[in-house]
C-alpha cells in the first residue's frame, strides 16, 4: 500500500517549494499581471479585513514587480533547499510555515473560505495553508539520546476530517449546491487552457450538467475575462455569482452524493484501520479528479500559476496519514485523555 514516511513528506514538500520557485520564474510573474490576474481577483467577494491586506500587498508588489518577484523566487527555492539539507531542516520547515501562512492570507485570501464560495473541487482550502500544516506535522523532535526523530504527527487525521467534512458543508451552500452551478464552474476553467485540457473541462461540464437534465446549453458564466490563473476558490465565487440566477433544474441528487461522499471520507478516518484506508483511498481518487477537472491541473500549463493547487497537497496529506505508525493506539490514547479532561479521572 502506498504511503509516505515523515522523511518522504519532507522531501516531497521540499520538491514542491522548488517547483513553486520555478513557476515564479515565468515571465508574467515579473509584471503587473501577477497581481491583476491572480491576487486582486482573489480578493473579490472577500470581507473587508481580508480584502484590505490583499490590496495592500498588491500595491507594495506593484512598486517594483521585478525586485519583489525575484525575492519570492529566491525565498521559495531557498525553502526547498533548506528542507533537503539535514542540518537546515528545521529552518526550512519553519520558513515553510511562515511563508505558507503569508501566502494564504495575502495571496489566497484564506482560500476563499470566508466568501462562502469555496469548494474542494475548485481548490479549497488553498495550497499554501497545507504547506504550513504538512511542515508542522513532520517537524523533527529530539529523543532523550539527543537523536533526531522523524515521525508524522497523528493529528493529521483531524486535519483530514476537517478538510473533507468541511468540504461537504461548503458543497451545500447557495450558489454551488446544484449540478448546473458545478457544471458552469468546470466549464469556466476551460478559458485560457490548452485545447486538450479545455476539451476535457467542457466534456466534464456537459457530463455534470446532464445529471440535472438540462435541456438548454450551459449559461456562459464568465470570470471577468481572466484566464484560469486564479485560485480555485475565487473561480468558484465568480462563477457562482454570475450563474446564481440561471433558470435551470438544480440536479440536487449529485450534490447530495458529493456531500455524503465527502462526509464519509472525512469521518471514516476515525473509525478503524480498514475504514481509514478505504476513506483515504477514496479521498486520493476524488482529489485527483478534482485536481484534473475542477483545478485544471493547478493551471500548471497556463503559464501563470504559482503552485499546483490543493489537489496534490491533499493527496500527500492522505499518504502521510497512511504512513503514521500505530495510529489506532495513538487515537485511543488521545481519546482517553480527552475523556479524562472532560469527566475527570476515575476514583
Amino acid at each position: 500500500m502506498p504511503k509516505l514516511t515523515s522523511k518522504g513528506v519532507q522531501i516531497t514538500l521540499a520538491l514542491l517549494w522548488l517547483l513553486d520557485g520555478l513557476l515564479q520564474l515565468q515571465r508574467p510573474m515579473f509584471t503587473s499581471a501577477f497581481v491583476k490576474q491572480i491576487i486582486l481577483p482573489a480578493s473579490l467577494g472577500q470581507p473587508g479585513f481580508v480584502k484590505a491586506p490583499m490590496q495592500f500587498g498588491s500595491h507594495v508588489f506593484l512598486l517594483d514587480p521585478v525586485i519583489f518577484n525575484t525575492l519570492f523566487v529566491l525565498l521559495q527555492l531557498t525553502i526547498g533547499l533548506l528542507i533537503l539539507w539535514r542540518r537546515s531542516l528545521k529552518l526550512g520547515l519553519g520558513l515553510s510555515v511562515v511563508w505558507g501562512l503569508i501566502v494564504w492570507v495575502f495571496g489566497e485570501g484564506y482560500g476563499g473560505l470566508l466568501t462562502g464560495h469555496s469548494l474542494l473541487l475548485m481548490g479549497a482550502p488553498g495550497a499554501a495553508i497545507l504547506y504550513a500544516i504538512l511542515a508542522l506535522a513532520v517537524w523533527p523532535s529530539q529523543s532523550q539520546q539527543n537523536k533526531t526523530k522523524h515521525k508524522t504527527a497523528f493529528w493529521l487525521v483531524f486535519v483530514w476530517l476537517i478538510i473533507w467534512f468541511g468540504g461537504g458543508i461548503y458543497q451545500l451552500l447557495p450558489g454551488q449546491n446544484s449540478a448546473a452551478s458545478l457544471a458552469a464552474m468546470v466549464q469556466a476553467n476551460a478559458q485560457g487552457q490548452p485545447a486538450w485540457l479545455a476539451s476535457l473541462d467542457k466534456s466534464s461540464a456537459r457530463l455534470v450538467a446532464s445529471t440535472a437534465h438540462l435541456k438548454q446549453p450551459l449559461p456562459k458564466c464568465q470570470s471577468g475575462g481572466q484566464t484560469m490563473s486564479m485560485t480555485g476558490s475565487q473561480m468558484a465565487h465568480m462563477t457562482s455569482e454570475s450563474c446564481a440566477n440561471s433558470a435551470y433544474k438544480p440536479g440536487y441528487w449529485l450534490i447530495l452524493l458529493l456531500t455524503l461522499l465527502q462526509f464519509a471520507i472525512g469521518l471514516a478516518v476515525l473509525i478503524g484501520q480498514k475504514s481509514r484506508q478505504l476513506a483515504i483511498y477514496l479521498g486520493l481518487i476524488l482529489s485527483l479528479v478534482f485536481w484534473l477537472v475542477g483545478q485544471s491541473l493547478g493551471g500548471l500549463v497556463s503559464g501563470l500559476t504559482t503552485d499546483p493547487n490543493s489537489g496534490p497537497l491533499i493527496i500527500i496529506l492522505g499518504l502521510a496519514i497512511l504512513g503514521i505508525d500505530q495510529l489506532d493506539l495513538k487515537l485511543t490514547i488521545f481519546s482517553h485523555k480527552i475523556q479524562t479532561f472532560l469527566i475527570g479521572s476515575p476514583k
